[in-house]
């Protein structure tokens, strides 16, 4: 009987034994695992990527004068040493006379659109789309219009029709090459009705429109502006852009803005990338 009791603790002791052990093996393998998922997001999130900006002189680098400055010039200070903001924006361009820089007469066609003379594309958005400079996986297209597009003159005109073609050309490229588009309407202008500011500007329906269809994520920067330009109390303003916070904030026009300005709106953009969770979000400083 005592030899019995002996062979049974035995066989316990070896089966818990090997329980401890089979748990541990488990333990350890998760620990594994999870640390190789850490370490898989970590070195993901370290890969070099490539911010490139496409718009006008609001987001434009500045030139020789003080002002205007784009917001686009103040974007690559926010972001880690892991990003590089390539800005294509230029003063004066619509979406079209950006994209064909040259080729836009001055004649509309009989659909109400400004004729093109030639369907070759710009240097700079030729630059963009070259297979080994320009954009590819992993990097990002900041696409911000709308404000010279509303002219009702050539070459600058584009259509609502032709604003959303033009745009959803720029958004296709980008997916194809494995980037991600990033949509943002115009920012505005400074008017003001008493104390409150107001919006004014076109082609944000078309913007949202684009980016519903091809599920490019859009950044309201037109609201964005305005609920800065109020949080700041630049209404009821006097007109007066020599001084003042109104002054500090944007050139003489209501339009374009000082270095301050710039920095603050270019903060907007990426408050909201951050808000959105997108995933450039993790290069932010």
């Amino acid at each position: 009987m005592k030899n019995l009791r002996t062979v049974i603790t035995t066989v316990l002791v070896l089966a818990l034994s090997s329980l401890g052990l089979g748990a541990a093996s488990a333990a350890g393998g998760a620990t594994t695992r999870c640390s190789g998922s850490a370490a898989t997001a970590a070195r993901a999130a370290a890969q070099p990527v490539t911010v490139w900006l496409a718009g006008d002189s609001t987001m434009a680098n500045p030139g020789s004068a003080r002002c205007p400055v784009g917001w686009g010039s103040q974007f690559d200070a926010l972001f880690n040493a892991d990003v590089t903001v390539r800005n294509q924006a230029v003063g004066g361009r619509s979406i079209q006379t950006w994209m064909y820089e040259g080729n836009v007469s001055s004649a509309k066609g009989s659909d109400g659109e400004c004729r093109l003379t030639s369907s070759a594309y710009s240097s700079r958005w030729q630059s963009m789309l070259n297979a080994s400079t320009g954009m590819k996986a992993g990097d990002y297209l900041f696409i911000q219009f709308g404000i010279n597009d509303s002219s009702s003159t050539c070459p600058r005109h584009v259509g609502p029709m032709r604003y959303r073609q033009l745009m959803t050309t720029m958004v296709q490229a980008a997916l194809a090459r494995g980037a991600h588009p990033v949509l943002l309407t115009p920012v505005a202008a400074i008017t003001c009705s008493g104390s409150t500011a107001t919006k004014n500007r076109g082609f944000v329906n078309e913007t949202f429109a684009v980016g519903s269809a091809t599920r490019a994520p859009v950044v309201d920067l037109h609201a964005l502006s305005v609920s800065l330009y109020n949080s700041l109390r630049f209404c009821p303003h006097n007109g007066d852009f020599g001084s003042g916070p109104v002054g500090a904030f944007f050139c003489d026009d209501r339009t374009h803005f000082e270095t301050y300005g710039a920095q603050r709106i270019a903060g907007v953009v990426a408050g909201d990338v951050r808000r959105q969770n997108l995933p450039l979000a993790t290069y932010l400083k």
